[in-house]
């Protein structure tokens, strides 16, 4: 509790999908809420250089989870914003906090900055062994730079920057958006209109055969939360529960648990994405002693539950 007293704390994105969760984790730790900043990009604009020396000043530490995020449409749609909106704000916000002596700076990567064909369980040593899936890439690839300015400015500057690498998440207050979203609350939200409209049949994206790993929105902030505390170093770190799981269960999954009961038909013409997704976690639990703890169907269910509240 003693780590967060009187701490400013800068939270990007905090009035975002995960930002909301670790604003509740850092309250819980013992951070004070009146002495948590959380830009909202309204009012801030992170792309823009004088915006992010604004917002990192007199700060003691910053939780950096602004980002743009989508699903597979989505990265098809953006790839160029998706890369250079991504870039800008890791790469700025980063320079800022160092230029104005922020003791310590927390930021995410992603899954997707892994290579498309990575051995499973993907392993930190291996995020360089080639080039990440093409629908990733360029968002991939934009948050691939944090671990090297972290790793530069740590030589140079003795800055003390960490890199964690989350895989998909999903839970109350995601992006519920057909057009834009990631897997989980696309299926979500197909499934629950499928039964309230009686359709007969629900359309899913790809053969199925593909495989992710999913992490639970809360085990995701605290994760973030315990890295803050008690890791100190440049070595990115993978956050996530080890296990992976076939679209084709996960579509059959959230169709049983949302009370679905009609026939999905695969759209092979679709895309799968990157083949397998799965981490090897070991890491963040030697370092900072992270620990998934809530199960896949508990969350699933959670987070349908939360989508029918608030249809």
């Amino acid at each position: 509790m003693d780590f967060w007293k009187g701490k400013k704390v800068v939270l990007t994105g905090g009035a975002g999908f995960l930002g909301r969760h670790v604003l509740e984790r850092l309250e819980a730790h013992g951070a004070s809420k009146e002495r948590v900043f959380i830009p909202r990009s309204k009012e801030f604009d992170l792309r823009n250089w004088e915006t992010c020396m604004e917002v990192t000043k007199d700060a003691d530490l910053v939780i950096h989870l602004a980002a743009r995020v989508g699903g597979i449409g989505f990265n098809r749609r953006s790839p160029g914003s998706l890369f250079f909106d991504n870039a800008m704000m890791c790469i700025q916000m980063m320079e800022a906090a160092r230029l104005n002596r922020v003791g310590k700076y927390v930021t995410l990567a992603t899954v997707c900055s892994y290579p498309k064909f990575t051995p499973v369980p993907f392993k930190e040593e291996g995020i360089w062994d080639g080039y990440p899936e093409e629908t990733n890439a360029p968002y991939g690839i934009a948050k691939k730079t944090q671990f090297v300015q972290a790793d530069a400015y740590r030589r140079q500057y003795d800055f003390n920057a960490i890199v964690l690498v989350p895989v998909n998440l999903y839970g109350p207050w995601d992006n519920f958006d057909l057009e834009d979203s990631h897997v989980i609350p696309a299926l979500v939200r197909k499934m629950v209109e499928a039964k309230r409209q009686n359709q007969k049949q629900v359309e899913v994206w790809g053969t199925g055969r593909a495989s992710r790993e999913f992490l639970y929105v809360e085990d995701a902030a605290e994760a973030i939360v315990l890295a803050s505390e008690r890791y100190d170093s440049s070595e990115p770190v993978n956050i996530g529960t080890g296990k992976e799981i076939s679209i084709k269960e996960l579509a059959e999954t959230i169709a049983e648990l949302a009370g679905y009961e009609g026939e999905l038909v695969w759209d092979a013409s679709k895309p799968d994405g990157q083949p397998r997704r799965c981490l090897d976690v070991s890491k963040a639990k030697e370092r900072f002693g992270f620990e998934a703890k809530v199960p896949f169907r508990t969350g699933l269910k959670k987070t349908i539950e939360w989508f029918e509240a608030n249809y």
